[in-house]
């Protein structure tokens, strides 16, 4: 399909304890497999072409099944460029995770640039046992520029439940204020770190700030939010991946137990 009518792609990895049966790349979402460690799965996504550009629709869904434990990372930031037309981009993604089994979902960052229009919705399905730890990040503008316009949207249900269901907007065309003192006070990175566990139950976090620009706020389920702005990418990086080792950290003390 030609760029000028968008590009229409889903690529889907499914997960299971004895490997991957199914890692089928699409469109500009190119899939590997990538060395990982002991009984974990690893998918890199690769992009195969610039996307998303205005007019595309494209999905990443992932399917991970009971017993499996998956690592899904990413080679290179995204960026969400503006297409010749002005047309909007909307990129999906689908999570399904089963009783028993754990999805690290760790992509890198999401850069809006000036002129992009994107909508990017994230849908999330966790059963009663499912383990997640998702990381998100959005950086508005390339260095030196103004952002696009860029809507995302996580939706996670647990056990059947809604446990999340929050939509950002930033950029020409957002809501009034999202870049004012009480929103993101001129800052360029946003992000956040969501983790699910069952062991949450037992042993809840407290909320917390962490830092100047970072808090942790525990969620009506097994699971903990960790929402961060910064300056810049490299700065927001640094907060996410501070709170992703302290997750580790707990989560060994647990095991070990």
């Amino acid at each position: 399909m030609t760029r000028g009518a968008g590009v229409r792609a889903t690529a889907r990895i499914v997960a299971t304890p004895e490997g991957l049966p199914v890692l089928a790349g699409a469109g500009p979402l190119a899939l590997r497999r990538t060395r990982a460690t002991g009984d974990r799965h690893r998918v890199t996504v690769v992009g195969a072409m610039s996307a998303p550009l205005g007019g595309d629709r494209i999905a990443l869904e992932a399917d991970v099944r009971a017993g499996t434990r998956l690592t899904v990372d990413s080679a290179a930031a995204t960026i969400a460029l503006p297409g010749r037309g002005g047309e909007r981009a909307h990129y999906d993604v689908r999570l399904r995770v089963d009783q028993d089994a754990e999805l690290h979902w760790l992509p890198e960052q999401l850069i809006s640039a000036h002129g992009g229009d994107l909508r990017m919705r994230t849908r999330v399905e966790l059963a009663a046992g499912a383990r997640l730890v998702l990381r998100e990040e959005q950086i508005l503008g390339r260095h030196g520029e103004e952002p696009g316009t860029l809507v995302t949207r996580l939706t996670v249900h647990h056990a059947g439940r809604p446990l999340l269901d929050q939509e950002l907007a930033y950029g020409p065309g957002a809501p009034g204020g999202w870049d004012g003192c009480a929103v993101l006070g001129g800052h360029r990175a946003v992000g956040q770190l969501l983790v699910v566990d069952p062991e949450l139950v037992d042993e809840p976090v407290a909320a917390r700030p962490l830092g100047e620009g970072a808090v942790r706020t525990p969620l009506a389920g097994p699971a903990y939010l960790v929402t961060a702005v910064a300056p810049d990418a490299r700065l927001l990086r640094r907060v996410l991946d501070e709170a992703l080792t302290a997750e580790r950290d707990r989560s060994s003390r647990l095991s070990v137990r």
